[in-house]
């Protein structure tokens, strides 16, 4: 298994609607491996095929191994083809959400508190996952990622980490897309002083 370069909004892929899997042949066996091992070392909790460069319609999740705070869901891995939300809760919740394809970022976006979802295991068999809390969360943010959609585009407020080089006082690195999510993060600033505004007159 390889760990897969990891894109982030300067390159297009991340931006288009992802294409249908169709063939699950032995090359995508690799790509499914390829895509839970660059998960697991990121580390992170998902991983969509645009984000790794390939614009197909596969998804892995992968909660913690905490069985105190996710249960039975704990440990379990999930590699699912062409997804499809085919049912969503009324209650909506609001909760932190970051990207491995945005780095030094998180965000506070609303999701459904469970959906069921719908599609075919690694191997083309069909299957149906009703997922619950962040196990709902995580795929509901995985397949945002099919259709170009990133969490900062839904995200009510963003907000940039801290990282080693500034808790060091040096220099932030400064990428190509940065200027774009600081735009957003202005925007929904301003939005949410209007709506304080608003609710004071």
């Amino acid at each position: 298994m390889t760990v897969l370069d990891i894109i982030q909004p300067d390159n297009p892929t991340l931006r288009k609607k992802a294409i249908k899997v169709s063939s699950f042949d032995k090359k995508f066996q690799m790509l499914v491996d390829d895509m839970i091992e660059t998960m697991l070392d990121a580390p992170g909790v998902g991983l969509a095929g645009p984000q790794i460069a390939e614009s197909k319609r596969i998804i892995v999740v992968h909660l913690p191994e905490d069985e105190e705070e996710f249960g039975d869901e704990a440990g379990v891995l999930y590699a699912v083809a062409n997804p499809k939300i085919i049912k969503t809760s009324r209650k909506i919740v609001n909760g932190v959400e970051a990207c491995l394809s945005i780095p030094g970022y998180a965000g506070e976006v609303d999701r459904h508190e469970m959906v069921v979802i719908t599609g075919q295991d690694r191997y083309g068999e069909d299957i149906r996952i009703k997922a619950k809390g962040w196990l709902a969360r995580i795929f509901q943010h995985e397949i945002d990622h099919l259709d170009g959609q990133l969490f900062i585009d839904i995200a009510h407020k963003i907000w940039r980490l801290e990282d080693e080089s500034e808790a060091d006082n040096t220099k932030p690195e400064i990428r190509p897309w940065d200027a774009e999510v600081v735009k957003l993060q202005k925007e929904r600033e301003a939005e949410e002083a209007e709506l304080r505004r608003a609710e004071n007159e």
